[in-house]
């Protein structure tokens, strides 16, 4: 939940159902409008809440993204913990490691992109949430390179992806390109061609 929901006052089932519901209305929104079309009332609106309802949460239309592309992103399996000298290489584990990260960009272009734009805002909220999808990525990094991940390596595989994301984002790289791109990166990061 964000941490704006958190603070607001009243039930907190009522507070978490009503956040759920504005950020699968915003993918809704996005899907059909674009980031550019998208508007807060609207999304309240597709949620079925009024507008002073969906600002008590969201302090603006990228924190409302970006709380929406998390969610999306935290819905996602985890990966598993990879236990040092294992048999799989590590650019293979990696790439297993954002397979479903890559999928859901894949599938879901308009909401990743606008995500992509939102996550540039300087505001609380977004700060937020952008520095909990930035631990997940790095989590997963971790996760696939296993117990004796070099922390740099975590550092340069999770920029080299947030780089690929913004790329993807701006349209100069396609989302199916992350996998390989990324197994390339890992197998540079990890001396293992």
């Amino acid at each position: 939940m964000s941490m704006s929901a958190e603070l607001t006052t009243g039930r907190p089932g009522r507070r978490a159902a009503t956040v759920s519901r504005l950020a699968a209305a915003a993918v809704e929104e996005i899907r059909a409008e674009g980031y550019d079309g998208l508007t807060v009332r609207n999304v309240a609106r597709r949620a079925g809440v009024a507008p002073a309802t969906a600002y008590i949460h969201f302090e603006s239309k990228d924190h409302l993204v970006a709380e929406a592309f998390w969610r999306l992103l935290e819905a996602l399996p985890e990966v598993e913990s990879t236990p040092a000298g294992r048999e799989a290489k590590p650019a293979a584990r990696v790439a297993a490691a954002i397979a479903d990260v890559a999928q859901l960009v894949t599938d879901e272009p308009a909401v990743a992109a606008a995500a992509t734009t939102a996550m540039l805002a300087n505001e609380p909220g977004v700060a937020q949430l952008r520095r909990r999808i930035g631990a997940a990525f790095r989590d997963r990094f971790a996760r696939a390179l296993g117990d004796a991940a070099d922390p740099a390596g975590v550092d340069t595989l999770d920029l080299a992806f947030s780089g690929a994301l913004i790329r993807g984002g701006v349209g100069e790289m396609p989302y199916a390109d992350l996998v390989p791109v990324m197994t390339a990166v890992a197998k540079v990061v990890t001396g293992r061609r």
